[in-house]
């Protein structure tokens, strides 16, 4: 039987779920700021732009992650 430890590496050796990950959180943090009415710092065009909540677009959720199945 496997331990945790063998588990956690086998998750990090797949690039598909780190970055589905990091997507999910990215969002969660948007999410937050424009609830919260927080503006967001992007980098454009080599310099910092900071973005009114209004206009935080926040990527929607893949079906996998919206607890519907993947057709």
């Amino acid at each position: 039987m496997p331990s945790s430890d063998d588990d956690e590496l086998e998750r990090l050796a797949d690039g598909q779920v780190i970055e589905g990950a990091l997507r999910k959180a990215v969002r969660q943090a948007l999410r937050r700021h424009k609830l919260l009415g927080n503006p967001i710092a992007e980098w454009r065009d080599g310099r910092v732009v900071w973005i009114p909540p209004a206009e935080i677009q926040i990527e929607p959720e893949p079906e996998e992650e919206a607890g519907r199945p993947a057709g």
